[in-house]
């Protein structure tokens, strides 16, 4: 270890108290010394994702939030529902970090060679508990970022790519050829389409407005199926007969919308059945659930055959299964991929504090497509 550093820091924390409330706080935490395979990361800009939004709301009503505190060290208080409390029991009295990635610059090392290397170099890190000025964290969680980028730049290198990647990944293991997308204007959606269109994957986007679907075609999207359309049931059939899309990965989770998908995808692919079969098609359909931007009960309405799954897909438990090998070439392609099919765009940049605005949380826990929110801490990133 080489470089001083503050012996502290602020830190977001959310915690569920027993009486029925969340409390959303900043906390003086200590910065902890690096181990020999260490580095202390000044953090500089941390990205509001879907699942830091799980994480830091819970089951909260952000509707009835309150402030208090300073203007520096904000509080936040919301009201839980009874009904709801049981699915916190875990949480109960627990002041937790969030925020799954970050980026900044690495300003104290511990002693092996690996950590050194890093002194001073801007990096991306992935590991949780990002929402603060200072993070300790292993080198192995650290991708180094070109000398050119900035924390901006770099704070989304993680969460967004990976999945994408992940994504086709998975459609290459399980032997499918083409895919549906349910966010298909998100910020991870654009990085899917621009992934396919320079690997040669066909890709179905779906929609929920006009401008959305423009905006992907001005990206290349061949096949964009908006949700609010009349026609959107034939439309996704079509798409689907096109490209011979077999899996999808939903990121709506309630709903009609993944049963429709497999619906669509048995038409599509008895549109071109020699002989009728009265269970179905034998050609597997797939949808993965990835998100919940709908709370609702996922509906199903059967009448696709019996060669058929729905399940879950979460990042984490992809990487660790592919191993680090196939990780390590994954993330070797964000970094030299970071300006350009992985880029992240954000419709606001805030600081920690503001975090904690009531008006500011009320915005960004909409999660809506085009308005991805940007905590920036220490040193400017523009």
């Amino acid at each position: 270890m080489t470089e001083k550093y503050p012996t502290s820091g602020l830190q977001l924390r959310t915690l569920v108290k027993p009486e029925g409330s969340l409390e959303l706080s900043l906390v003086e935490v200590p910065t902890q010394a690096p181990g020999p395979d260490e580095v202390v990361v000044q953090i500089q800009a941390a990205p509001i994702n879907p699942s830091d939004i799980g994480l830091l709301f819970g089951a909260a009503d952000m509707s009835t939030a309150k402030a208090s505190g300073t203007p520096e060290r904000p509080v936040v208080t919301a009201n839980i529902p009874e009904r709801l409390m049981p699915a916190m029991a875990a949480r109960l009295g627990q002041s937790l970090p969030a925020g799954n990635e970050a980026a900044g610059v690495v300003v104290a090392a511990g002693s092996s060679p690996a950590a050194q290397a890093l002194l001073g170099k801007m990096v991306a890190v992935l590991g949780g508990e990002m929402y603060a000025q200072y993070r300790t964290i292993a080198v192995n969680q650290c991708l180094p970022l070109p000398q050119d980028a900035t924390a901006a730049e770099g704070a989304s290198c993680f969460v967004n790519p990976l999945t994408a990647l992940g994504m086709t990944e998975t459609m290459r293991r399980e032997g499918h050829k083409a895919l549906v997308h349910t966010v298909g204007a998100s910020n991870l959606g654009q990085m899917l389409n621009r992934i396919c269109i320079q690997d040669g994957i066909g890709l179905v986007n779906i929609v929920r407005k006009p401008e959305q679907a423009a905006l992907l075609r001005e990206q290349g999207a061949t096949h964009i199926c908006d949700s609010s359309s009349p026609t959107f049931i034939a439309d996704l059939t079509t798409a689907i007969e096109q490209t011979g899309a077999t899996l999808a990965f939903d990121a709506i989770g309630g709903g009609k919308l993944a049963g429709q998908i497999l619906n669509c995808m048995e038409v599509a692919i008895s549109r071109g059945a020699k002989e009728y079969n009265r269970y179905g098609s034998y050609v597997l359909k797939q949808v993965y659930v990835y998100g919940g931007l709908d709370l609702s009960p996922t509906e199903i309405t059967r009448s696709f055959g019996m060669t058929w799954g729905i399940g879950g897909w979460l990042l984490f438990p992809f990487l660790q299964k592919i191993g680090e090998a196939e990780v390590a070439k994954l993330r070797a392609r964000v970094a030299s991929e970071l300006k350009t099919t992985f880029a992240s765009h954000y419709s606001h940049q805030i600081s920690l504090a503001q975090a904690l605005d009531v008006d500011v949380i009320s915005a960004y826990a909409q999660r809506a497509t085009g308005a991805k929110y940007l905590i920036t801490l220490n040193q400017a990133t523009q």
